[in-house]
C-alpha cells in the first residue's frame, strides 16, 4: 500500500523530514533512488540533458563502489548527490548502530548532507544519530511517488500517476534501478516533455 501524493498529515507527523522542494511554483524537483547502475542511470542522464535539467540522485554506496565511472558522470553533469545508505537498509527493521554505520560507510564515498532513507522508513533516533555525526544532514522525502518500482502497474499508469498529481514545487521520486526500468523509461521523458511545454524547469535540491 502506498500513496502517490504525500498527505499533509504525514508531513505534520514527521516535521523533521523535508517533504517539499523550495517554494518555486515554476519548478519541479526530480529525484532518483538506488543507482548508479549501468544502462538505467545513463538513460536518465541523457533525458535530463535533453531538457537542460538538474536532478538529485540518492545513491546506494555499494552501487557507487561497483560503478564509479557512472557516479562520476552524474557529478560531472552537475546533478546533486544524496546518501541512500550503503546497502539500502530499511530503518524500521535495523538496529540504530548498524544503520548509522551503514550511513557512514556510504558517506565516505558520497560526502553529502542530503539523505533519503530507503523505503522512506527510518526511526527518529536514527535521524538524530546521523545529524549529530554530520550536522546539517537533511532527510529528504518526496511529495509525489511515481510508483515506477511497482511491477504490477503499467508504464502508462506510472505516467498518469505523476502527470495527474504533480504541481510546481513538488519533489518527485523516480528510481534508476532495473526493477523500475520499464516504467521509469516510459514515464520520465513523456512527463518532462509535458512539463516543459507547460513552462516548468527542473532543478536539484542542493
Amino acid at each position: 500500500m502506498y500513496l502517490i501524493k504525500t498527505p499533509w498529515l504525514l508531513k505534520k507527523l514527521y516535521p523533521n523530514f523535508v517533504w517539499d522542494g523550495p517554494n518555486n511554483p515554476r519548478c519541479i524537483y526530480l529525484t532518483f533512488d538506488d543507482g548508479p547502475i549501468p544502462i538505467v542511470t545513463p538513460f536518465v542522464l541523457n533525458i535530463l540533458k535533453r531538457y537542460n535539467a538538474k536532478a538529485t540522485f540518492f545513491c546506494i554506496g555499494d552501487n557507487v563502489r561497483k560503478h564509479p565511472d557512472i557516479f562520476e558522470q552524474v557529478k560531472n553533469d552537475g546533478h546533486a548527490i544524496g546518501n541512500h545508505t550503503f546497502n539500502h537498509l530499511k530503518g524500521w527493521d535495523t538496529d540504530d548502530k548498524v544503520y548509522f554505520d551503514n550511513f557512514l560507510q556510504a558517506d565516505e564515498l558520497l560526502d553529502t548532507k542530503l539523505f533519503r532513507p530507503p523505503y522512506g522508513r527510518m526511526k527518529k533516533s536514527q535521524l538524530k544519530l546521523l545529524q549529530e555525526a554530520k550536522p546539517g544532514v537533511k532527510a529528504i522525502m518526496w511529495n509525489i511517488l511515481s510508483a515506477d518500482f511497482d511491477v504490477n502497474i503499467t508504464p502508462e499508469k506510472c505516467l498518469n500517476n505523476i502527470l495527474k498529481n504533480t504541481r510546481g514545487g513538488d519533489i518527485v521520486l523516480f528510481h534508476d534501478s532495473l526493477k523500475a526500468k520499464e516504467r521509469m523509461e516510459y514515464a520520465l521523458p513523456r512527463a518532462m516533455e509535458v512539463w516543459s511545454k507547460e513552462g516548468y524547469e527542473f532543478k536539484s535540491l542542493d
